[in-house]
C-alpha cells in the first residue's frame, strides 16, 4: 500500500491568469511555493495533504501527486522507466486505473498511443506482481494517473483529484453559458470585497457568483459536497481519516454571516436554476434570489460592498448593437443606485467596455474559457 505520509512534489493545475488567487490560497494553508506556472504551482506535501487540497482549493483544477521524475527520448524507454515503479502498492489488482497526459515529444504525435503505453506499463507491472491486472478505461472516477512528458523530461503523477474540483457537486441546474466555478471564485478573491460587506449579483444567470462569494463568506470548504475524488480509490486511503478531515473543516465554517448576499436575473429559469443550486451547495439561506431586471435590484443603501455583473458579449453579428444599451444601462445603474460601493462589470467584449461610461480603477486579467477577458473594477463615488 501507499505510504501516505510520504512528502514529494505537488502539482496542482488551475486556468491561465488564476495563479495569483491559487498562491495565496496555498500560502493560506501554509504550503511552501515551490514553483510558479501559467497554469499551476508545484508545492511540496503527502498524500494526506492532497485530502486536504482537494476538499479545501476554490481556485484549481487538478492536485497532482508526483510519483517519479525521469528522462525518456521515445515510447520504449517511457515503458522501461514505468515499469520500474511499484504500480501495484498504489492501483488495486482488481480495480480501475484510467491514463491522462500532456504530451510535447518529438517522437509522438498522439497523445492517445502515449496513454496507452504508460496503461500498459500500469498492467503489466502489476500482472507480474500479482498475477491479476485491474481493468483500464476513459472514465475518471477511479484510479487517475497522469503523465507530463515535454521533450526528454518527463514526470509521473497520481491525479488525487479524478474529476477537476471545480465540479464542486452544486451545480445541478445551469443556464446559457454557465460560469466555471474556479473562475467565479477567482473573481470573488480578485474584488475588494471583505467580510461583512455586501456582495450583490445582478445578472446572477444560475447563480455560480453569488454561491461562491457565499461559500466564501461562511469559509466553508468547497470540495465538501462532492462524494468522489481519484485519492479514495489509492491503496492506502483511510477512510477514518478522510472522515474525520471533513468533519474539522465543517467545524471550521460559520453558519451566518453579517452582509448581505443578493443575486438577481429577470430570467424565470435562471432564477430557478439559481435558486436550485444555492439549495443544493448549502447556502440559499444567505443568499437572496429574486427575479427583476438588473436596474431594479435592490442595493442596500449603506455603500457597504461589492457589485459584481457578467453581461453578455455578444457572440452573433448584430448582438452587439443590442447590447450598447445595457452596457450604457449598467453604467447609469453604478451612477444613480451604487454609491459607495465597489463595482465590477466581467466582460469578453472591451468595445462594449467602453460603453459603461466610466474609469476603470482596475482592468483584471482572466480567460473565460478561450476568450480573453476582463474584469473591469469601478470605484463608485
Amino acid at each position: 500500500m501507499a505510504d501516505f505520509s510520504f512528502k514529494d512534489t505537488i502539482s496542482i493545475t488551475c486556468p491561465k491568469r488564476i495563479t495569483p488567487y491559487l498562491k495565496e490560497e496555498l500560502q493560506a494553508l501554509g504550503f511552501p511555493i515551490q514553483k510558479e506556472r501559467l497554469a499551476g504551482i508545484e508545492t511540496r506535501g503527502s498524500l494526506n495533504d492532497c485530502m486536504l487540497l482537494n476538499l479545501s482549493l476554490r481556485t484549481a483544477h487538478r492536485v497532482h501527486f508526483q510519483l517519479k521524475k525521469f528522462s525518456a527520448r521515445n515510447a520504449d524507454e517511457l515503458h522501461e522507466k514505468l515499469m520500474g515503479i511499484p504500480w501495484e502498492e498504489y492501483i488495486d489488482r482488481h480495480g480501475y486505473v484510467s491514463v491522462t497526459s500532456f504530451i510535447k515529444n518529438k517522437t509522438i504525435t498522439n497523445t492517445q498511443f502515449a496513454n496507452l503505453k504508460v496503461k500498459d506499463a500500469i498492467v503489466d507491472r502489476i500482472r507480474k506482481k500479482t498475477g491479476s491486472r485491474p481493468d483500464s478505461g476513459p472514465n475518471l472516477n477511479k484510479t487517475v494517473v497522469f503523465l507530463f512528458w515535454k521533450n526528454n523530461d518527463a514526470q509521473i503523477y497520481l491525479d488525487t483529484s479524478g474529476e477537476s474540483i471545480s465540479r464542486r457537486g452544486y451545480r445541478t441546474q445551469s443556464h446559457t453559458a454557465p460560469m466555471q466555478e474556479t473562475l467565479a471564485a477567482s473573481m470573488v478573491l480578485a474584488s475588494k470585497w471583505e467580510a461583512g460587506q455586501h456582495f450583490i449579483n445582478p445578472m446572477c444567470g444560475s447563480g455560480t457568483i453569488a454561491i461562491e462569494a457565499a461559500l466564501q463568506a461562511l469559509n466553508k470548504a468547497p470540495g465538501l459536497l462532492r462524494p468522489n475524488y481519484g485519492i479514495k480509490h489509492i491503496l492506502g486511503f483511510d477512510e477514518e481519516r478522510w472522515n474525520d478531515l471533513r468533519q474539522e473543516l465543517k467545524n471550521k465554517a460559520s453558519k451566518e454571516f453579517e452582509g448581505k448576499i443578493i443575486a438577481s436575473d429577470y430570467d424565470t429559469r435562471a432564477i430557478k436554476a439559481a435558486r436550485k443550486n444555492a439549495r443544493t451547495a448549502g447556502v440559499d439561506h444567505l443568499i437572496e434570489i429574486k427575479q427583476c431586471d438588473f436596474k431594479d435590484t435592490q442595493v442596500p443603501a449603506d455603500g457597504n460592498g461589492v457589485l459584481m455583473l457578467n453581461p453578455p458579449y455578444g457572440d452573433r453579428i448584430g448582438d452587439e448593437k443590442d447590447l450598447e444599451e445595457t452596457y450604457k444601462a449598467i453604467g447609469d445603474f453604478f451612477k444613480q443606485e451604487c454609491t459607495g460601493y465597489w463595482g465590477y462589470v466581467f466582460t469578453g467584449n472591451f468595445e462594449l467596455a467602453k460603453r459603461i461610461g466610466l474609469r476603470t480603477n482596475q482592468r483584471i486579467k482572466f480567460y473565460n474559457s478561450t476568450i480573453d477577458a476582463r474584469l473591469l473594477e469601478y470605484e463608485l463615488y
